[in-house]
């Protein structure tokens, strides 16, 4: 038999790209970077067919940001079908244990196995289709979930890369550092790191002050050896879009000023 061979890679068979977004801690705002992630791949071109799998079981806010709470999981005779947060056009597919939940504020206590299992059924079990991407939003720090990924899609290791997310102060800049170390022990290749809450730029008068200091994910890039994508200030705009849960966030995310410092960061990545 084929180690090869698996229901998982069947599945992924026709995804281009899977990029895993980690960071050494919470709070850094890797699910926002996630969803932008995916927003901007997803503008990225007319044709661009996107993915986004929350596997944060025991926090999932992608429903939320993406303004699909309350959509339920349809099951059909090939499998889970996504919701689509750009609706019928189908581009942007979007899973996670938020869709399965009876009531969104329901906690998820699951034990190592059982978390296993559900990540294993959202990448063999789920109707991805054709992607060009699928971004995989991760839980912080490097725990069960990011194990169960690996081991479940080592058939398809060569399409796998990853975004570290961080900020810039220096007690999140030691735990982005074991998040590398992380990749390095699993031989998963990174695509660079993000720089995120990095100043805050006021809506009134522009003036940008670094409340958690600023550059330190910028040095730890080059000291490191790996590419630094950008940093991102924190937008008023963006937070108030993303926690209003509201429905068409594809065409409300393109008129931020997020979107238009997000575009500089995926043309990295997609080179």
């Amino acid at each position: 038999m084929d180690p090869l061979d698996t229901p998982v890679s069947r599945r992924l068979k026709s995804v281009k790209r899977i990029i895993i977004v980690l960071s050494g801690k919470g709070g850094v705002g890797k699910s926002s970077v996630s969803t932008q992630l995916a927003l901007n791949l997803h503008a990225s071109s007319p044709e661009a067919k996107v993915g986004i799998l929350d596997v944060d079981l025991t926090g999932p806010s992608i429903p939320r940001m993406l303004g699909l709470d309350g959509h339920g999981v349809h099951q059909s005779s090939d499998g889970w079908v996504p919701v689509y947060a750009d609706g019928p056009e189908a581009r942007f597919a979007c899973m996670s244990v938020g869709f399965l939940l009876k009531n969104k504020n329901d906690s998820v206590v699951w034990r190592g196995p059982k978390k296993n299992g559900m990540i294993r059924q959202f990448l063999s079990d789920v109707r991805w289709g054709d992607l060009d991407y699928l971004v995989i939003d991760t839980p912080p720090g490097t725990s069960d979930e990011h194990l169960s990924l690996l081991e479940h899609m080592a058939p398809v290791h060569d399409r796998l890369s990853a975004v570290i997310v961080t900020t810039p102060q220096a007690v999140a800049l030691m735990d982005a550092m074991k998040c590398l170390s992380f990749t390095r022990a699993v031989n998963l290749p990174v695509l660079g790191l993000i720089e995120n809450m990095s100043g805050y730029v006021c809506p009134c008068c522009g003036e940008v002050s670094n409340v958690f200091s600023r550059g330190g994910g910028e040095e730890m890039a080059r000291r490191e050896g790996m590419q630094f994508l950008g940093r991102l200030p924190v937008d008023t705009e963006l937070v108030t879009l993303l926690d209003e849960g509201q429905g068409e966030i594809v065409e409300k995310y393109r008129t931020t000023a997020s979107a238009r410092l997000f575009a500089g960061i995926v043309d990295k990545i997609m080179d």
